[in-house]
């Protein structure tokens, strides 16, 4: 009886081996990294951390001034998203692993024909099995399981690939924003300064009385102002840095510059070349995954129609003739009522809907795409209008209105609407470098890499 079993247990264990060594472990394969984000194909997926992310000493604190490429790496290495969506993967790698296990095989144990009446009162009638149940899926539930767990594995690292330039974006256009504000103050403490200045000559225009004493209150109101808008651009400026932290999970600033500049480019690059170029952004690239999984759950559900088999065996002690017997069971579900017709129809359905979804996320990329570069060209124009025509000529009039003023040629009022407007303008330049780099982030983010000749950020 010893040896029955040592071979049925020796058969079940030979036979899962066999059914580990049928399921290699997907390798993910290296990409390479672009400007904004990794290059990547519809074959090829990024590498996922394992373990504690660690961040080198040095990026714990960007010290005075931060980088571009320090804020990126803060933003990769410690964002919370990010890390739960590495997290997700390791998740479904982990149940590749146990949709690819066969199933436990069940011992049972029974005693009959005791305690009861007469003869039967005592063990000496009763009848003892021990018996082995192993159930076998058919249809090849176990491979199509393992190949649908593994298509949505992958569709979790599409999703990885997605944040991760999500992140990256919202990191640089965070940074742009940063550079803004900090050009902004600069520009209102020269705004604050010459407001200042004007004071001052005001003040001895009144006391050698050649203007009016209402010249100066007004002087002063101007100079008031200007001190506000100051306290209210540094105040921007300490909220932009705290967004630019966030991230990367920190909740106040560690540093206090943002090094960088916003430049405007010589031209702008074809549309139709960045059209091309949205193949490698992974809300569409995930969609052949997208299909593999869907299909697989199809493959599934059909394979689920087949009953699964069940083989028994063990051994029955007799006492009341003092003999032992074996035992050898089969059982097969029939599977007149229910055929998983359902459940195959509802895969096929979500089937459909995929390929109804991969239409409407072609469309919204390339409609993304399409307001992003109208964005980038008129942002362009504007700021190349403003640096070449507007500012040169209002930087010459507020320099002789200013210099007319000391010699009596203009009024109080011309000068303060000549800054006015100068400085509008220069605020103006600023916005609309602001969104053209915004707008670069956006079309890099869409097509999941750099754009050629938009270096200069830093």
């Amino acid at each position: 009886m010893k040896f029955t079993f040592r071979i049925f247990f020796s058969f079940l264990a030979l036979l899962s081996l066999r059914s580990y060594a049928s399921f290699p472990v997907m390798a993910a394969s290296l990409s390479q990294w672009g400007l904004l984000g990794m290059e990547i194909s519809g074959k090829e997926f990024p590498e996922m951390p394992r373990g504690k992310m660690e961040v080198p000493s040095a990026m714990e604190d960007p010290g005075e001034a931060i980088t571009l490429k320090q804020a990126l790496s803060l933003a990769l290495m410690k964002n919370p998203e990010l890390q739960s969506f590495s997290l997700e993967i390791r998740a479904r790698e982990a149940r590749i692993l146990q949709s690819g296990l066969i199933l436990n095989p069940v011992v049972q144990f029974e005693v009959e024909n005791f305690l009861g009446s007469k003869e039967l009162r005592r063990f000496d009638g009763a009848e003892t099995t021990l018996s082995l149940t192993q159930a076998f899926q058919l249809g090849g539930k176990r491979s199509k399981r393992v190949r649908l767990t593994s298509s949505e594995r992958d569709l979790a690292k599409w999703d990885y690939e997605a944040k991760r330039l999500d992140v990256f974006a919202e990191a640089t256009k965070a940074f742009i924003d940063t550079v803004a504000k900090q050009e902004r103050v600069k520009l209102a403490e020269n705004l604050a300064r010459l407001a200042e200045q004007s004071y001052n000559t005001v003040v001895a225009r009144v006391q050698a009385g050649k203007v009016s004493p209402i010249d100066e209150k007004k002087a002063s109101a101007a100079l008031s102002l200007t001190r506000l808008e100051l306290e209210r651009a540094q105040h921007a400026l300490e909220a932009s840095k705290k967004h630019l932290s966030a991230t990367w999970g920190s909740s106040s600033p560690q540093f206090n510059k943002a090094e960088g500049q916003l430049i405007l480019d010589a031209s702008l690059p074809p549309f139709e070349n960045l059209r091309w170029n949205l193949e490698k952004n992974p809300d569409l690239a995930r969609w052949a995954s997208e299909f593999e999984q869907r299909k697989s759950a199809v493959a599934l559900e059909e394979a689920n129609r087949f009953p699964d088999l069940s083989l028994a065996g063990g051994v029955r002690r007799l006492n009341e003739f003092d003999e032992t017997a074996y035992l050898f069971g089969v059982s097969l579900p029939i599977p007149f009522f229910n055929q998983n017709q359902g459940a195959v129809r509802e895969a096929k359905n979500r089937l459909l809907k995929s390929e109804m979804e991969q239409k409407v996320a072609v469309l919204r990329v390339h409609s993304n795409l399409t307001e992003a570069y109208q964005r980038l060209s008129s942002s362009f124009a504007e700021a190349t209008t403003l640096k070449n025509e507007v500012l040169p000529a209002l930087q010459d009039a507020f320099a002789s209105v200013q210099e007319g003023y000391r010699f009596g040629k203009f009024g109080y009022l011309d000068v303060q609407d000549t800054q006015r407007i100068f400085f509008e303008s220069n605020n103006q330049y600023i916005e609309a470098l602001a969104i053209y780099r915004k707008a670069f982030a956006d079309i890099e983010r869409l097509i999941g890499g750099g754009i050629g000749g938009s270096e200069g950020k830093e």
